[in-house]
């Protein structure tokens, strides 16, 4: 066989490998070995010296086997080398299976490309002194022009090509197919931000990641990610690189799914988009359903309201005497208060202030009637005490016994905890809060602003360049679509030192859509909540003025209502506000009652009050009351207390709720051997 048949060998077969292949591949090798691996592979005396160089030791060959002599394509795993072809001459064959060999042994570096379209020479003449004209032949191929490009750019492209394989190789190591699978189920079931928009994508990874796993060496796993990489592109060979990969390495470390997601949301969500339900996954809901038939509390997850049936003598601090029959113990008490002598009653005049220690201390023990003057700025403070369907059902609370409270729209405290969930800072010196949409049917766009002393008005349009405001007042939370959920906007001061004395105007802009229902608003400083419920439609464009707080000079506050109705007589729960109500109950808490061995988390007074009926159908159970058991599946516990609502009842025990940690107020008027009027302060 001649070099020249050889050659078109090599060509013949360069055509067919690369037909059908999008790019090309080189292998990680010293390109001087490479050549003389060559040089010696000829048998002996095949490779005869001519002149100063042996016959085969060409300037233009060796230019050929240093540029495209280690290439290869890479097809289902397998690589192909120039070199891989029939040839079954003495000579030459055993020259080009060295030459496959040798390069077959290296693993891939890099794509190959080529600024040039023609690598090699095909021939070339030389006068040769009493030969004449002598035609020489030299290894020679014609590249396509997907396999080309212009010297400037080469670097660049390789680059690109070089880190696309590199991000993909460490995705497919490092992000497990759990994360991939769960990330899937939140994306089927509309529960990831911009999820559908990245599905494709997760899908192919997904493929990739069976096939990948199936690989046992470095060697195989590498010209994988080779293979892959220039298969499917930059977007997702990049994957780890983009805000779906960060959830799934963030998944993949072990991160709360919640905070996870979060993290993503942060990423891919506007400012202004609030998740609207827990994030879990079919697999999450099966351990959590495990985990509470195997533990025994299937029979805890149904709620309702508790009554005067449910609690006995030692769980409360006080009781009604018309109400004693009811409660477990509570007869023998008002017997031994028959027998405490009586003296003419006594008014005051002024309520005398007592902290809420001394009330439940030293007033409490001796009451046999108890009324709470209950105001407008009460109405967040509404609280219902809750008990299990079954009432022996396994405790599921911290506390150890089966009893929960929730606050007047459907929370363990009040709007402040959800301004607070939605990201909104509740803790400065002065806080503007408004909510809106809380039956799920105003589910317009409501604005809170404010108009500085200084005439500078902070609102949405200020919100992303808070520092305009030379009193770092900012509105911190903005939600456009409620989304049928409750919505919160909220603007703070952290410190009244930066601000300018003067007068500061809230209200309320309806920006777009109506809202049938108005709004709730509240105005907090110096420890104390005003509370303003504004029940009229509002309709697009229209501007409601809240109030007016002024600081003066001195650094205090004061409040100008401005809502015609902000002070007038409401009705919450059956209760009418700006009266004296009476109490049947007042316990503390269930996480304090006597009962409980190892009181924990925030302790609160309710004052239970007759004929007061929540009518907003709460959850059951909240996370943060739950036992470690079940708190492990807090997203799915989360979804099931949306679900298991309580169902109405005109036997429960609502009222007034307060927490001891938190600045609050109310007159009481108690009866007992005298009468008294006190504020009761917290």
């Amino acid at each position: 066989m001649t070099f020249i048949e050889m050659r078109d060998l090599l060509i013949k077969h360069f055509e067919e490998m690369t037909k059908d292949a999008e790019h090309l591949f080189e292998a990680n090798l010293n390109k001087d070995e490479l050549w003389q691996t060559y040089l010696n592979s000829y048998p002996a005396g095949s490779n005869p010296m001519f002149r100063e160089r042996t016959e085969h030791d060409c300037s233009y060959c060796r230019g050929f086997i240093k540029n495209i002599g280690n290439v290869m394509t890479i097809k289902d795993g397998k690589v192909e080398t120039i070199w891989d072809f029939e040839c079954n001459d003495a000579v030459y064959g055993v020259v080009i299976k060295a030459m496959s060999q040798y390069v077959k042994q290296f693993p891939v570096s890099d794509v190959y490309l080529s600024s040039f379209s023609k690598i090699g020479c095909h021939h070339n003449f030389e006068e040769m002194e009493n030969v004449g004209v002598h035609r020489w032949d030299h290894f020679y191929l014609e590249l396509p022009k997907k396999y080309t490009v212009d010297s400037f750019s080469k670097g660049t492209k390789l680059s690109e090509f070089h880190s696309a394989k590199d991000v993909l190789l460490r995705a497919l190591k490092e992000i497990s197919m759990d994360s991939v699978d769960t990330v899937l189920e939140l994306i089927a079931t509309n529960t990831l931000y911009k999820g559908p928009e990245y599905e494709h994508m997760v899908k192919q990874f997904k493929a990739l990641k069976q096939d990948f796993d199936k690989l046992s060496t470095d060697a195989e796993k590498n010209l994988f990610a080779w293979e892959q990489s220039v298969k499917v592109g930059g977007v997702v060979s990049r994957i780890r690189n983009h805000a779906i990969g960060t959830l799934l390495v963030d998944i993949t470390c072990g991160r709360d799914l919640d905070d996870a997601v979060r993290a993503y949301e942060v990423i891919t969500a506007p400012a202004n988009y609030k998740r609207s339900k827990p994030v879990y996954t079919q697999k999450m809901l099966d351990d959590a359903r495990k985990t509470i038939d195997s533990l025994g509390y299937t029979d805890s997850l149904p709620r309702r309201y508790a009554n005067l049936d449910d609690i006995t003598i030692n769980d409360i601090l006080f009781v009604d005497r018309s109400s004693a029959d009811r409660v477990r113990g509570a007869s023998s008490i008002f017997d031994e208060l028959s027998k405490t002598a009586k003296t003419t009653a006594k008014k005051f005049d002024r309520a005398e202030e007592i902290t809420a220690e001394t009330f439940v201390n030293d007033v409490l023990p001796t009451a046999e009637s108890v009324e709470v003057y209950v105001e407008n700025k009460h109405i967040s403070n509404f609280v219902s005490l809750i008990a299990p369907v079954t009432a022996n059902a396994k405790s599921m609370f911290k506390w150890g016994n089966n009893y929960s409270w929730t606050y007047s729209g459907n929370m363990t405290d009040s709007m402040k905890e959800r301004v607070k969930s939605a990201g909104g800072k509740v803790d400065g010196d002065l806080r503007f809060s408004i909510q809106w949409n809380e039956d799920g049917h105003d589910n317009c766009d409501l604005d809170a602003h404010c108009k500085e002393a200084d005439g500078f008005e902070i609102f949405f349009g200020s919100a992303k360049k808070p520092n305009r405001s030379r009193t770092l007042g900012q509105l911190d939370v903005d939600i456009i679509h409620p989304g049928g959920n409750i919505a919160v906007e909220n603007i703070t001061w952290d410190n009244r030192r930066t601000m300018k004395p003067g007068e500061y105007t809230f209200f309320v802009h309806v920006y777009s859509g109506s809202a049938r229902n108005g709004f709730r608003a509240e105005i907090e400083f110096d420890g104390q909540i005003y509370s303003f419920d504004y029940s009229h439609s509002m309709r697009y464009g229209e501007r409601v003025v809240v109030a007016k707080v002024v600081l003066d000079r001195d650094g205090n506050f004061t409040i100008k209502p401005a809502l015609p109705d902000s002070m007038s007589n409401k009705t919450v729960w059956n209760i009418s506000t700006n009266n004296f109500v009476p109490v049947s109950v007042i316990c503390y808490s269930p996480n304090y009652w006597e009962t409980v061995e190892n009181p924990n988390g925030h302790k609160h007074l309710f004052f239970m009050l007759k004929d007061c009926k929540n009518d907003e159908n709460p959850s059951g159970l909240f996370n943060e009351f739950l036992v470690q058991e079940l708190y492990d599946h807090r997203k799915v516990m989360e979804a099931l207390s949306g679900k298991l609502r309580v169902a109405d009842s005109d036997d429960q025990l609502s009222g007034l709720g307060f927490a001891f940690d938190k600045r609050a107020e109310i007159v009481v008027r108690v009866k007992g051997a005298t009468e008294r009027v006190l504020k009761v302060k917290f």
